[in-house]
């Protein structure tokens, strides 16, 4: 079956694979892993954009690791899981400073780089550097546990060990990168997640999930996601037309950007219960404070966790101290700063241009 499958997914991507994205055929092992971190737990349509937008800004490696990161971390804003810009810098340094801006060009010091993993890192051999090394990610792992009937669940550890086995036993030695690509667009635009197109396939007479009548049931998980719900309320202090931002440092979500004062709750909040809150109340009377506003609901749905909460804006006429944390910033400087996107979306609906300036 395996140089059957090989060779019948090498003639579909040659044939058919239509599927065209800014970075595909690159060979600048640079652009290839900017374009594979930011591809990570995000979607090819959003990603493109902050793709083009991330080469215009920092066209070499030696432009991003010198870059101010707040820069950098204001032109990934709204992508997500800010480990990765994190990482991003981290590694664009360490090839700046220990491999004088070139791209290490061996597996294991691919791998060894912060923020890349065994995916990553074959992405980055194969494609830049024609490595036989096969990619291992869910389009991948879904396309092979369908064809040959693999019932392990893929998250487990024989499930993986036995599916990142079987992926190097398929892939063409000879043009790794071009069979890499062919098979995460095989699953991407044929073999998708939900309503795969079976009946058009060419992997459908020789596919066991399939025959089977298994496509819906493979590939199987064994671990459920739990979902943390967590209650954040905002207070956007007004004094002087300046509001209160600082900077999160603790280890927890969206580490590095910013917000305004916090108040999280064990639960929902009615406005009755806003008004009442102790610390709502306790900035009110020490700062000679009202409330002006009272935003809508808001939710941002993370991987594990589920952000709910609304903004209260309050209008003080003493000067607060917050801390030496909190900055004061007029609101058409509030573009300067990155925010996670729970924040954005409020302040885009409050026609705050969040463009950078």
């Amino acid at each position: 079956m395996k140089p059957f499958f090989t060779s019948k997914l090498l003639a579909w991507n040659r044939k058919y694979n239509k599927r065209a994205m800014p970075w595909k055929g690159e060979k600048d092992p640079y652009k290839i892993w900017l374009s594979e971190i930011i591809l990570q737990q995000t979607r090819v349509e959003q990603g493109w954009d902050y793709y083009l937008r991330f080469i215009e800004a920092f066209p070499t490696v030696k432009h991003l690791a010198t870059a101010p990161e707040a820069q950098v971390f204001k032109l990934w804003e709204g992508l997500g899981y800010y480990t990765r810009c994190k990482n991003l810098i981290a590694t664009a340094r360490i090839i700046h400073d220990r491999y004088k801006g070139v791209f290490p060009s061996a597996y294991e010091d691919i791998l060894a780089l912060k923020g890349i993993g065994p995916y990553t890192a074959a992405a980055i051999a194969s494609f830049a550097f024609n490595l036989p090394y096969a990619v291992v990610d869910g389009n991948v792992l879904r396309v092979m546990a369908r064809m040959f009937g693999i019932k392990q669940p893929v998250d487990s550890t024989k499930g993986k060990a036995l599916l990142t086995s079987l992926a190097n036993n398929l892939l063409d030695k000879k043009l790794p990168g071009i069979y890499n690509q062919a098979i995460m667009d095989f699953g991407a635009v044929v073999c998708k997640p939900k309503l795969p197109l079976c009946d058009d396939c060419v992997m459908k007479n020789e596919c066991i999930a399939y025959n089977e009548g298994l496509v819906d049931a493979i590939p199987a998980k064994e671990k459920k996601i739990i979902k943390k719900v967590r209650w954040m309320y905002y207070i956007i202090i007004t004094y002087n037309n300046s509001v209160y931002i600082r900077m999160r440092t603790g280890k927890d979500i969206w580490q590095n950007l910013h917000e305004f004062v916090l108040v999280e709750a064990e639960s929902k909040l009615s406005n009755e219960e806003i008004a009442r809150h102790n610390v709502i109340k306790q900035y009110m009377n020490k700062y000679k404070g009202s409330i002006t506003g009272t935003s809508k609901h808001y939710v941002q749905q993370l991987t594990h966790q589920t952000i709910q909460g609304r903004f209260i804006e309050l209008t003080v006429s003493r000067l607060p101290d917050l801390g030496k944390d909190f900055i004061a910033v007029i609101p058409k400087d509030l573009p300067l700063y990155a925010f996670p996107k729970f924040i954005t979306t409020y302040l885009q609906e409050k026609n705050v241009n969040l463009s950078q300036h």
